[in-house]
């Protein structure tokens, strides 16, 4: 039976925690101002309550007057609004104090109130509550369109979510055009990582397609050619869908066109998809069109390399197939894939024409096709969706996201795969979709995911691409029982799961700087002589990386600050273009682009990086390294390798995750590195 979204549900569990809400604050308001802070813990709890539930934000918004009178914010760093500075919302979101980031939060919605002209403040003037409102939301743009990261996860749980719905709540009411310029060069750091999932980014340009036409909105030239170049790229890319007329409308107007107007409708559509990484629903009607007129027309439309246009011609039927099967207005993205998947020449493998033909007429079990409904609706077919993710990923390898989820592991395998061993993702597809069970072997023993107990994820994973969606919760639990195989061997598991669950290119020799029983800081000198041996062209022999490696990394934030551990994959390592040496590799968390304090900032544009990479200079990527794999028949020139560059490394470690683990390491000691997140 199809699930239906209990709106009504939703609504009733709203109102109820609004009503305890009200009756919090009124005895708030009833207690003597000796006694308000006995009342502190049940409104919190009733306002994160709300603030969880749709709609919650605005119920809060509404009731901003009724608690500030009632006492919430007295002696506290929110009681006078009128000095509080922008600069420091965001740190107060981000705390890993529920309490702080509700009280944030109330008062963020406590300014909206005034700004709109709910709440008159004796202090704060409807002006300098938007005001401040705009600067908060320049200032933290990431809140706005990106999911939480691996820091925010860990640290926060579901709270992360809350600060996600409120300040899409407050944009929405106070208006994107303070923050415009900002938001769109936002966008398009986010757009040049390539991602996969771009539903946000597109409803994000759909509203300032809005405001690009307010005559009170003044966007500047600058500003407004970097909004139309994104707006046009989804509802106006050529002169035959400008003024974004409709499906109907342009497919008429295709009809009526010649060879040499159709032609000039599949360029721009091409320029403008490879431009930003967007594709428009009109591109998907004429790709559609065009299946009718010419193989020419199709490259064209593609914007196919000379290797795409050969696997197009060579597989022709294969090509069109995809097309007709998957490529509709409401998955139009998968274009973009396909055209990356044709320009790769993966076609040209043996296993893969079969495996997509097989892939065509695969029949979906039922809870395959209630999970991708559920998530997607039932336009187009459920089959037709799954086929269109299939695309993106063997087009996107780089563009694969872990979502909202502690899933990382299972993300990194189908990034891997889908970019070095493409029939094998094929194989996991169907086995999910159609078996809905996956079986791996660890060791020669069979492991099933059905038979398996709870993964690292707590919650079933929904916000993820079509293939993710139905493969990475049996991954996630066969990951998970790998790791429970090793749970009596000495020494960190990633040593025998890696190379079972990743692949046979993942090197059988393994490197880790922390000892697992203590969570101590052990041998970093050879470790890191090790690694520059092993990956650095100057001391490996100039030997390039043939596969891609599983590494994990320490995640650190802002303030260089130990999060947790996170895994990702090693690229290649190479000199950038200002001749630094460089590590590009693969991070599964949505946003590559973060921060880890120090001077450590990751870049994904700039620095040599391919759509999808992250980078970081040798030296910093490896003061963030904890675990990496070796070939240990390889072993380079370690003694080479200059004794000031490990202590320039081990002086960033010493600064950051590093710092209370050279002593009594008492930073997750108990835990030690095993959970990889």
């Amino acid at each position: 039976m199809k699930p239906t979204v209990d709106v009504t549900g939703e609504a009733t569990t709203l109102n109820k925690r609004v009503a305890s809400l009200d009756d919090a604050i009124r005895a708030m308001a009833e207690t003597r101002d000796f006694g308000k802070h006995t009342k502190l813990r049940r409104v919190l709890e009733a306002l994160r309550r709300v603030l969880l539930q749709p709609g919650g934000a605005a119920a809060v918004q509404s009731r901003a007057q009724a608690l500030e009178e009632a006492g919430l914010f007295q002696e506290t760093d929110w009681a006078s609004p009128e000095i509080l500075l922008p600069s420091l919302v965001g740190p107060g979101l981000r705390s890993k104090d529920v309490d702080t980031v509700v009280m944030e939060a109330t008062s963020e919605l406590r300014m909206l109130a005034v700004a709109r002209g709910d709440f008159e403040h004796p202090t704060l003037s409807a002006e300098d509550a938007r005001q401040f409102l705009s600067q908060v939301l320049a200032a933290n743009l990431e809140l706005l369109f990106t999911s939480p990261s691996e820091a925010e996860r860990i640290q926060q749980g579901r709270t992360a979510r809350l600060t996600r719905d409120l300040f899409r709540y407050l944009a929405e009411e106070i208006g994107y055009d303070s923050v415009l310029d900002k938001l769109v060069d936002e966008i398009w750091r986010i757009l040049r990582q390539r991602p996969i999932q771009v539903d946000q980014v597109q409803s994000l340009i759909t509203r300032i397609a809005v405001y690009r036409d307010d005559p009170n909105i003044d966007l500047g030239a600058l500003a407004g050619q970097g909004i139309d170049r994104l707006i046009t790229s989804l509802f106006g890319t050529t002169e035959a869908c400008r003024e974004d007329p409709g499906v109907d409308v342009f497919r008429s107007r295709l009809e009526a066109m010649d060879t040499g107007g159709l032609q000039y409708e599949a360029t721009g559509f091409a320029r403008a998809m490879h431009d930003t990484g967007l594709v428009s629903p009109y591109h998907a009607e004429l790709l559609r069109f065009l299946l009718h007129e010419s193989n020419y027309l199709v490259g064209e439309a593609l914007g196919l390399s000379d290797t795409g246009r050969n696997c197009l011609l060579r597989y022709r039927n294969l090509v069109h197939r995809l097309i007709e099967t998957a490529v509709y207005p409401r998955t139009a993205q998968c274009i973009y894939g396909l055209a990356l998947l044709l320009d790769r020449g993966i076609l040209y493998e043996p296993p893969v024409v079969p495996a997509l033909w097989r892939q065509l007429s695969l029949k979906l079990s039922p809870a395959a096709r209630e999970r991708l409904t559920t998530v997607f609706g039932d336009e187009p077919e459920p089959e037709a969706r799954l086929i269109a993710g299939v695309l993106s990923m063997l087009g996107q390898p780089l563009g694969v996201g872990q979502g909202d989820n502690p899933t990382c592991q299972s993300a990194r395998a189908l990034s891997m795969w889908a970019y070095n061993d493409p029939d094998y993702l094929l194989q996991m597809v169907v086995w999910a979709a159609r078996d809905d069970e996956i079986i791996m072997h660890f060791e020669g023993q069979p492991i099933s995911s059905k038979e398996s107990a709870a993964g690292v994820a707590t919650t079933l994973p929904m916000d993820l691409d079509p293939v993710s969606l139905l493969v990475v919760p049996h991954l996630d639990r066969i990951y998970a029982e790998m790791g429970r195989r090793c749970v009596d061997r000495t020494g960190d598991p990633h040593r025998w799961v890696n190379p079972e669950f990743h692949g046979w290119w993942t090197a059988r020799g393994f490197r880790i700087n922390v000892d697992v029983a203590t969570g101590n800081l052990i041998d970093l000198d050879d470790f890191l002589r090790q690694f520059h041996a092993s990956y650095h062209p100057s001391y490996n022999g100039g030997q390039p990386l043939i596969h891609p490696q599983p590494a994990g990394i320490a995640v650190t934030d802002s303030a260089a600050r130990y999060v947790g551990w996170h895994a990702i994959t090693i690229l290649r390592v190479a000199q950038d273009p200002q001749d630094e040496m460089r590590v590009y590799f693969f991070n599964p968390n949505n946003d590559s682009g973060q921060d880890w304090g120090d001077g450590v900032v990751v870049s994904t544009a700039g620095n040599g990086e391919r759509f999808g990479e992250a980078s970081l200079s040798f030296d910093q990527f490896a003061s963030r390294l904890y675990i990496f794999h070796v070939d240990p028949l390889e072993r380079g020139e370690p003694e080479r390798v200059p004794d000031e560059d490990v202590a320039r490394i081990i002086g960033h470690i010493e600064r950051s995750w590093g710092a209370d683990r050279l002593q009594a390491g008492e930073l997750q000691a108990a835990k030690g590195p095993q959970s990889d997140r």
